[in-house]
């Protein structure tokens, strides 16, 4: 595996356990948290299978951009494009004021991020 793409797993994984320790949480606010940091998980994994497959990419917190770029490497992934289409708006929406994650979008956003997780760990050849 390539240097780069361990940093992004790296970080992916401390987004990943962020999102699970703001689920672990009882305060309303969680939500955001587990909403951010599931959208940013998914968002480096993807940008980890660019990297490894020596791929560029744009700068963008665009899940469905990312993902776009990734399907000829993994067509099996189009199943993630409505999920991760509802996801993009966790990049950046959340952590400001006016937007606050439903109980039902963080829900949603968790079990996509686990999904894609272990989808994106299995292609890069890592435990799930």
């Amino acid at each position: 595996m390539r240097p780069m793409t361990r940093e992004w797993v790296a970080k992916a994984e401390s987004d990943y356990d962020g999102a699970c320790e703001a689920l672990r949480s009882r305060k309303k606010s969680r939500r955001d948290r587990v909403c951010f940091f599931s959208q940013q998980c998914i968002e480096k994994y993807l940008k980890a299978r660019l990297t490894e497959a020596g791929l560029p990419f744009p700068r963008t917190h665009e899940l469905t951009v990312l993902l776009q770029l990734c399907i000829p490497l993994e067509p099996l992934w189009t199943i993630f494009d409505r999920p991760m289409a509802a996801m993009s708006q966790f990049g950046v929406l959340v952590r400001y004021p006016g937007v606050w994650a439903t109980l039902s979008e963080a829900q949603h956003g968790i079990q996509t991020c686990r999904r894609f997780r272990a989808a994106a760990r299995q292609s890069l050849g890592l435990r799930p």
